[in-house]
């Protein structure tokens, strides 16, 4: 649960904070992904290219620190 205090009426400040707050939380991406209804053999597919994604970057970040 996403809480957001408002300041003196200061409600666009409040807007700013939330929208930054569910962009980190990944929210946006997640509205999107389930716009479209996605067939079970895309989301694996889609799982599995994020998954060698994750693994080459964490690669690439233990080779850079060496």
């Amino acid at each position: 649960m996403v809480r957001i205090d408002v300041n003196d009426n200061n409600v666009e400040q409040a807007i700013r904070q939330l929208k930054k707050k569910l962009n980190r939380e990944g929210f946006f991406r997640e509205i999107k992904k389930r716009r479209f209804f996605e067939k079970p053999s895309e989301k694996r597919r889609r799982e599995k290219i994020e998954a060698s994604r994750r693994i080459r970057k964490t690669e690439s970040k233990r080779r850079n620190t060496r």
